[in-house]
């Protein structure tokens, strides 16, 4: 256990730290869960405005440091392609 008061603070932090990236972190795989369902229905128009709504969504989580900047790009580049390989 934590013995000095700086530690003690620092362990409150950390755990108040990870409670805020673990809802963006759920946050963002909801969003993304939208997208991959929209594609799964053939849906093209769906699954193009799902992408839209949660492109700001995975790059704010960027910006938060949740995630890496070109993990979330791959991520938003491949839901791009197979959105666009849909045929409508």
């Amino acid at each position: 256990m934590a013995n000095s008061q700086q530690a003690i603070k620092r362990v409150k932090q950390t755990r108040r730290r990870t409670e805020v990236n673990r809802a963006r972190r759920s946050r963002i795989r909801t969003f993304l869960k939208s997208v991959e369902e929209a594609i799964s229905s053939g849906d093209k128009l769906a699954a193009a405005s799902a992408l839209t709504a949660a492109q700001p969504e995975i790059m704010r989580g960027v910006t938060r440091g949740v995630l890496h900047k070109n993990t979330a790009s791959r991520k938003i580049s491949r839901l791009s392609a197979r959105i666009k390989s849909m045929d409508s």
